[in-house]
């Protein structure tokens, strides 16, 4: 077990990693840091002075914070003094590192509990209800297959595409499907990867100029689990060698099972001959919970736990927190935070001030007209400079005027202000803003895409 100081002295080798400090700048302002306190997840860190307390409170505390997340595993607020600051203070440093290593234990007791415990994602602790059942009889059927002969009725689930928004359970099942095979048959050889992974193995292998091993990995395994797949898209090498993984593993009777937020006939980018792959097997959406599923997932979480919390309580969280699983398991995670940290008494008044925090907490980054821009540009195959331009070809134009639609019902921009954006008159804005109003009430797939387009700048 980490001591205060040990502690602090790995965040400082984490600062000193980071492609965001210096060395100078490490060794003039974090390195000097001392250790003063630990109180409940408040670390108090003192610099040499006060004008070195305001340069690392400028410039470097979110990198710390960062630091002391990484190495603890849970999250502190990090609070910067000086010696003029603490000359008057009487801190007890024995007791504050005896706290704080009591504290650090507990968090890892509970890390341990849930990992070897009821809280691994299990098909027992995921909560079905309307919005998700299906998916999850699907990928529990595919959890009982044991190799490509022995149960024909689940070939038609193969592959297996489940997609929804973020933080509704995807993960969940993919994790699922894998703790049961490994139960069952732990002779199977099962891979559990997501996208981006999978993307970041296959750049390294081309690089290394040694493609075979990423190759015999993945074209020999019994049950290929993706989450995320959508990365892939728009990435040729990558997608090349997922197309031909596929084909190897489906030839061979492996089971498959891919995730990802949207359907894959509109996962821009992605390859056709992939997406017709996909559609051999069977594809399941699950939307975001119901009130009885959603004060269900509240019950049990509170139950993993081991905290109480009363039906009115319950209530309160699942008819607050609608859209988001993760959201609500946070709301629970705080409570319980509260209940091991703290004596404040967990009232309907406190769970009210939580969910309006992980309200705030959970909202998007400020949507930017340059992001607008990349996202529009993204999915009409254009570039920025390419919607700017004076380009009147229609793939530009088209996406030229979607970004004017979007910007318009995102930022509520002006038409002028929109024109000052493009280089364009008033009028010009406000024709192709009707022009993209007719066309979503005529064209259902061009409707999809712009909500799509809209839907994710809003998430993400």
């Amino acid at each position: 077990m980490q001591s205060f100081f040990e502690a602090l002295e790995n965040v400082k080798k984490y600062c000193l990693a980071s492609k965001d400090i210096s060395e100078i700048g490490f060794k003039k302002w974090i390195e000097p840091l001392e250790p003063v306190s630990f109180d409940k997840k408040t670390v108090c860190l003192c610099a040499e002075n006060d004008f070195s307390k305001q340069m690392v409170n400028d410039y470097y505390l979110e990198t710390i914070k960062l630091g002391f997340e990484e190495i603890l595993g849970f999250a502190v607020d990090v609070k910067i003094t000086s010696p003029e600051n603490t000359a008057n203070e009487n801190y007890d440093t024995a007791s504050e590192t005896n706290q704080f290593n009591k504290l650090v234990e507990n968090e890892k007791k509970l890390e341990r509990a849930m990992e070897n415990g009821r809280y691994k994602l299990t098909f027992d602790n995921f909560i079905k209800g309307k919005s998700n059942e299906l998916a999850y009889a699907f990928c529990y059927a595919v959890a009982g297959k044991q190799d490509a002969d022995s149960i024909n009725n689940v070939e038609i689930f193969n592959p297996l595409f489940i997609y929804g928004d973020s933080g509704l359970g995807k993960t969940h099942l993919l994790k699922a499907i894998e703790h049961k095979v490994r139960t069952n048959h732990p002779e199977l050889n099962i891979i559990y990867v997501t996208g981006e992974e999978f993307t970041n193995e296959i750049v390294k292998a081309i690089l290394d100029k040694n493609t075979a091993p990423f190759q015999e990995k993945y074209r020999q395994c019994d049950f290929l689990l993706m989450d995320d797949v959508q990365f892939i898209a728009g990435k040729e090498s990558t997608q090349e060698e997922f197309f031909h993984t596929f084909n190897a593993l489906y030839n061979s009777g492996k089971q498959i099972v891919l995730t990802s937020d949207i359907p894959p006939s509109k996962i821009q980018k992605l390859d056709d001959r992939i997406k017709s792959r996909f559609a051999r097997g069977v594809q399941a959406d699950i939307q975001p919970p119901d009130f009885e599923t959603r004060l269900a997932i509240v019950k049990r979480k509170a139950e993993l736990l081991n905290i109480a919390i009363s039906d009115s309580v319950s209530k309160l969280i699942a008819e607050k927190v609608k859209n988001n699983i993760r959201n609500l398991e946070g709301v629970v995670n705080k409570i319980k935070a509260l209940t091991m940290f703290t004596s404040e008494p967990v009232t309907y008044q406190t769970v009210q001030k939580i969910i309006r925090e992980n309200s705030i907490n959970s909202q998007p980054a400020d949507i930017t007209v340059d992001r607008i821009m990349n996202d529009v540009s993204a999915a009409f195959n254009v570039t920025p400079e390419e919607i700017r331009s004076p380009n009147r070809c229609a793939p530009i134009s088209l996406a030229r005027k979607v970004f004017i639609y979007v910007i318009r019902e995102i930022k509520g921009l002006s038409y002028a202000q929109i024109g000052d954006e493009l280089n364009r008159n008033h009028a010009t804005i406000t024709l192709n803003y009707q022009d993209v109003k007719k066309m979503l009430l005529k064209n259902s797939d061009f409707k999809e895409t712009v909500d799509d387009i809209i839907k994710n700048l809003k998430e993400n």
